[in-house]
């Protein structure tokens, strides 16, 4: 029962993304961006689809069960507050630019090293995060079928390519509304079936409001609040979600859709953090797997389980076929130079050259799942490395007119030395043990844990700061003009600034 429920909704999914993949046409802007005119309700489910993933499920239950409700909450409300933050400040400008992936902004602003630079750190990022997405079909074809782990992480990879690499952006779009759809109604169900037949039993300091775990380090404080800022902020520069921020038909509905999202998320990711507190009541001390799929084997309803896997399933798929999508584009049109070329008859190079690309970027995805079987863990991690490096010039480049591409390029190297120095030092990641890459060492213990997200930001930032003072300014590259202009009220001086000035809106393609 369970295996035909989640076979039959992935089938679905398929189905559609292969109807969707008709209105690609052989033109690689319907395939990487939809064409610039998908509506709210396709970018809002797709930017939820990003949002809501195994790391926000799996990953949420688990560490909340085990630390506290906001060890497992900040990754959904992480990752809701960096939709809102996109949707205040950052959709509007960056839909009117015309811009194909998040590298061309870096590419335009601060030059080609900078593109080259950002378009490598976003790779690996994003090999991670797809990685911890496929980690949830591993274990649930694993725990539930006995399937070895691997071949679950490979099959739900070689399903994910074969619609996205069909359909793109649109099959994308048009699948996470089913998708999202199942894991919203699976959430809220569990949650009551688990208030209606056991109770909502919440341990002790556990809960949503013992603030203790967000202000007392020895419950967890610095850790939970380094996975808020490393999510709410360092997402901002997330290529999925920038992506389906491009293919809104208007600004207005980019910005509309991060709300929307926001809200999906923060609806999703709650109720199973309180259903994981619930759980520590019912299960045994010792679980033989992710917290959430022995409470739906072994106690919850057929139907309810069936619900949940399809959604968890379609959830893990979704953020993979984006990022893996993203991942594609970024390799070979801003490290490989390849450009679309549309013309009736014959083949758009980055059409080609982007369905080709999916296969080793997914090859690299499965095998950081195989080594690393973490759900919400490798997600902190991607996107801990991006606030180390890119949220710095991608904000200041915006805002500030005076940062140069030395400047730049000073935050993504210092900011990735420092911290990928203090991840080899620290023996714990988020909680969790570091068997990545641990140097032994008597200088830092697991207390110190949290701490170097906030220490390589701040040195991402005091670098651009002081070689920006420090370094000519250089001639504007065209953009800076029309994204100041279009940043929303809380930057209304930089507006004033420059509305009167020329804004011609600047494509990338």
């Amino acid at each position: 029962m369970i295996l035909l429920g989640v076979a039959i909704s992935i089938a679905v999914v398929v189905f559609i993304g292969f109807l969707a993949a008709r209105r690609v046409g052989g033109d690689s802007s319907n395939f990487l961006v939809a064409g610039r005119m998908l509506p709210v309700p396709l970018v809002g489910a797709a930017l939820m689809g990003q949002a809501v993933d195994t790391n926000a499920t799996l990953g949420n239950t688990d560490l909340a069960a085990q630390f506290g409700f906001w060890a497992g909450a900040c990754l959904p409300l992480g990752l809701a507050l960096c939709l809102v933050l996109t949707g205040i400040f950052f959709a509007k400008p960056m839909n009117r630019m015309g811009l194909t992936t998040l590298p061309d902004y870096f590419r335009l602003r601060f030059g080609r090293p900078a593109e080259i630079s950002a378009s490598i750190m976003l790779i690996v990022a994003f090999c991670i995060l797809v990685a911890g997405n496929l980690v949830a079909g591993g274990y649930l074809f694993n725990y539930f079928l006995g399937i070895p782990y691997w071949v679950g992480v490979i099959a739900i990879a070689v399903i994910v390519v074969a619609y996205t690499g069909a359909g793109g952006m649109i099959a994308d779009a048009y699948t996470a509304i089913v998708q999202m759809s199942l894991i919203l109604v699976g959430a809220i169900a569990t949650l009551i079936w688990v208030i209606v037949a056991y109770g909502l039993t919440i341990p002790e300091g556990m809960g949503p409001f013992d603030l203790g775990q967000l202000g007392d380090p020895a419950q967890g404080a610095t850790v939970n609040w380094a996975t808020l800022i490393a999510l709410g902020i360092g997402d901002i520069v997330a290529i999925d979600f920038m992506q389906r921020i491009f293919a809104a038909r208007s600004p207005e509905t980019a910005r509309r859709s991060c709300f929307v999202a926001a809200g999906g998320a923060v609806a999703i990711g709650v109720p199973f953090a309180l259903v994981a507190l619930a759980s520590t009541s019912i299960l045994p001390e010792q679980v033989d797997g992710p917290v959430l799929f022995v409470l739906l084997d072994r106690f919850a309803p057929v139907a309810l389980t069936v619900l949940v896997l399809c959604g968890i399933v379609g959830a893990s798929m979704s953020t993979a076929n984006g990022a893996i999508l993203a991942n594609a584009a970024v390799a070979v049109r801003n490290l490989g130079g390849v450009r679309r070329v549309h013309i009736a008859g014959k083949s758009d190079p980055l059409l080609r050259a982007t369905r080709l690309m999916m296969i080793p970027m997914t090859i690299v995805a499965i095998v950081f799942a195989i080594y690393v079987k973490e759900t919400g863990i490798l997600l902190t991690l991607a996107f801990d490395l991006l606030l180390a490096c890119l949220i710095v010039p991608f904000i200041l480049g915006l805002v500030w007119r005076r940062g140069t591409d030395a400047a730049a390029m000073a935050a993504i190297v210092v900011g990735l030395a420092v911290r990928l120095v203090l991840f080899a030092m620290t023996p714990t990641i988020y909680g969790v043990d570091n068997t990545i890459f641990y140097v032994q060492n008597s200088v830092v213990d697991a207390s110190f844990d949290g701490w170097p997200t906030f220490i390589a930001f701040g040195a991402s930032l005091v670098a651009y700061l002081v070689v920006a003072l420090a370094t000519p300014a250089a001639p504007l590259r065209g953009l800076d003009i029309q994204v100041a202009a279009d940043l929303d009220e809380a930057m209304e001086a930089v507006e004033e600034e420059t509305e009167s000035a020329p804004a011609a809106p600047v494509a990338a393609s």
